[in-house]
């Protein structure tokens, strides 16, 4: 029941629209603006309600009660339809999902005017257009013949949004308005169309075409299906107060599992996953995407929720974006088509349609912001989507905080606590040991033994080895982290130095290559942000008493790049099967952010024990 582009211009007067009442041997098309008995309203036509379109909305009790007492004392054949117009509305009335609830409409309006086919066009919030149809009577592969359903800006649908009264049509197809059906559509001659009002709002319009028994449809059809439509009315308001509560019990839900995500103390890439998983799930999106402020100006996407995360991950939105400028103000920035929207000029917009782009804002400071994209063609968000979101955003946001807060105060546990091991350190151990070696070299000089003053020689020597880097583990205790080294192979030796004190032994490491003049600043980052936390995976889970880590930068990727590889290995008990492994996911994200790749297999330990991992990257 859709129509093409309109052939014939709009006219304000149609004959096939008359204010003139019909009788029931009428087949002339007419707007029916009267009942069954003809006496029509000067004053202008009824809305399906019983009242003037002038009027505010009434009580749909006495609503439906008024269009019911216009049935009494009619014919025996509309007093014969009575019950089953009862039976009709108590249907209509059961249930509370929305598009549950339409298509039941649909298809008792059908079986009670005795037409083949019906529809509903669901009208959007701007009241320009249709923004859902519903159909009866059309099966799927003939939907699929049709192809796209009408979007009421066009014919005769969209004369009915613009003009909501009842329409009844002989012959649809002579009516000037008619702008011809779309390959594929069933034929379809006489017509019914009336309103549907929701608290006094229209809600869209019934459609009703080709009664089964061939004839046309009369006064006592038009009767009933507005009687039906006013019941209808009231179910879809039931409908949809159900529809919202819903919706909103869902974005609550949605919040409280961000906000424990993000308190919980875990991974923070863990928690903005978590961020972008649940505003894709809530906003029913394509993706959902966390940007957070880069280094160098502008917006990066540290966090995906979508079919391919690694298409987009890494990407740096520019500073002279538009939309980065508004969202760094605090502002949401809503889309109604990324591909062809001139604000969005990264590659990535050119896969979607309508977008929400919302700031992370509390407290005065934009932390951030959410993304959340439909696919190319998809349903606009509606008004009370994009206040859900917003307000789910602010709520991210707060979480945010207060998760940098709490990440700020273990920070600082932490220093105070390296402060006190490097005070220990130096105060206490190194002490311990230098007056050890004092002792050893003494009875190393008393004794006459050449193999004990051999044995006693290389005990100092180790003593010595091991005062050096206990010294450099307090360097790297009482370091800054503002202090930023100079080069990627001194950053390495920071990280394995400050691994050292909780693993209570050095890893040994391995340099192949210029490695500081051959990795860029970027990839080193993500270089080092990798051997931290196969540094701490081995630490806390690995149990291991030997540790290697080889930098090569004369690595070569399968298709003939060249790259580094970060290798880190160690003779521990390996990886658990079914065991968590969200860090080594987190390597692999970094690594094909940058067009890589992450793996582990065997370790170093006996009979290939323990794990090794492997991080590479294009140089």
């Amino acid at each position: 029941m859709s129509e093409q582009d309109p052939n014939h211009p709009q006219h304000p007067k149609d004959p096939h629209r008359s204010d003139q009442p019909l009788k029931p041997s009428d087949s002339k098309d007419s707007l029916d603006p009267a009942g069954p008995t003809g006496s029509a309203d000067p004053r202008g036509p009824l809305d399906p309600r019983g009242t003037h379109d002038s009027t505010g909305p009434t009580d749909h009790l006495a609503a439906a009660t008024e269009a019911t007492r216009s049935l009494q004392g009619l014919s025996t054949e509309l007093t014969a339809r009575v019950p089953r117009l009862l039976e009709a509305m108590r249907s209509v009335g059961t249930g509370l999902e929305l598009h549950s609830t339409l298509d039941r409409i649909c298809e008792t309006a059908a079986e009670l005017a005795h037409a083949r086919y019906a529809a509903i066009g669901v009208v959007d919030e701007e009241g320009e257009g249709l923004s859902d149809f519903v159909t009866y009577g059309v099966s799927e592969a003939v939907a699929r013949r049709i192809g796209r359903r009408p979007d009421g800006h066009k014919g005769l649908l969209g004369a009915l949004i613009h003009d909501p009264r009842p329409l009844r049509m002989a012959d649809l197809t002579s009516a000037p308005r008619f702008a011809g059906f779309p390959p594929g559509h069933p034929p379809m001659r006489t017509f019914l169309g009336v309103p549907i009002r929701v608290q006094g709002e229209i809600f869209g319009n019934l459609y009703l075409a080709e009664k089964t028994d061939g004839g046309e449809f009369n006064d006592y059809d038009l009767h009933m299906v507005r009687v039906l439509a006013t019941e209808a009315g009231i179910a879809i308001g039931n409908a949809r107060l159900y529809e919202a509560a819903m919706q909103r019990e869902r974005w609550i839900d949605g919040s409280v599992a961000v906000t424990t995500a993000l308190l919980s103390g875990g991974d923070a890439d863990d928690a903005l996953s978590v961020v972008a998983e649940q505003a894709r799930r809530l906003a029913g999106s394509a993706a959902g995407i966390v940007l957070l402020p880069a280094e160098d100006g502008g917006l990066e996407i540290v966090a995906v929720s979508a079919a391919d995360p690694s298409a987009s991950l890494g990407v740096i939105i520019p500073a002279h974006s538009p939309v980065v400028t508004r969202l760094l103000n605090g502002e949401a920035v809503f889309i109604d088509d990324s591909a062809t929207d001139s604000r969005m000029i990264t590659r990535i917009a050119e896969q979607f349609g309508p977008s929400m782009m919302l700031p992370l804002h509390s407290g005065g400071r934009v932390l951030g912001a959410l993304a959340t994209p439909r696919a190319k063609g998809g349903r606009p968000f509606t008004e009370t989507e994009r206040t859900l979101a917003t307000q789910f955003a602010s709520q991210a946001a707060l979480a945010l905080m207060m998760a940098e807060a709490q990440r700020d105060r273990e920070r600082l546990a932490v220093y105070e606590d390296r402060d006190r091991i490097a005070r220990d350190l130096h105060d206490l151990v190194i002490q311990r040991l230098f007056a050890t070696g004092m002792m050893l070299e003494s009875a190393q000089r008393r004794s006459d033994v050449p193999e004990v003053q051999t044995g006693v020689g290389r005990a100092v020597d180790e003593l010595d080895v091991t005062i050096q880097e206990i010294r450099t583990a307090i360097f790297a205790l009482q370091q800054e982290p503002a202090e930023a080294p100079s080069g990627l192979r001194t950053r390495v030796l920071r990280e394995i130095n400050m691994a050292a004190v909780p693993l209570g032994f050095k890893p040994s490491h391995r340099f192949l290559g210029p490695v500081d003049s051959l990795v860029g600043e970027q990839t080193g980052k993500n270089l080092i942000a990798a051997l931290r936390e196969a540094l701490s995976n081995a630490f806390r889970h690995a149990d291991a008493t030997r540790i290697d880590v080889v930098v090569d930068a004369t690595a070569k990727l399968p298709d003939g790049r060249d790259a580094v590889r970060l290798s880190v290995a160690d003779d521990g008990v390996g990886i658990p099967a079914g065991g968590r492994r969200s860090g080594l996911w987190n390597l692999a994200r970094r690594a094909e952010s940058l067009g890589g790749a992450s793996w582990f297999g065997p370790g170093i330990g006996e009979n290939g024990g323990g794990t090794k991992v492997v991080w590479q990257a294009p140089l």
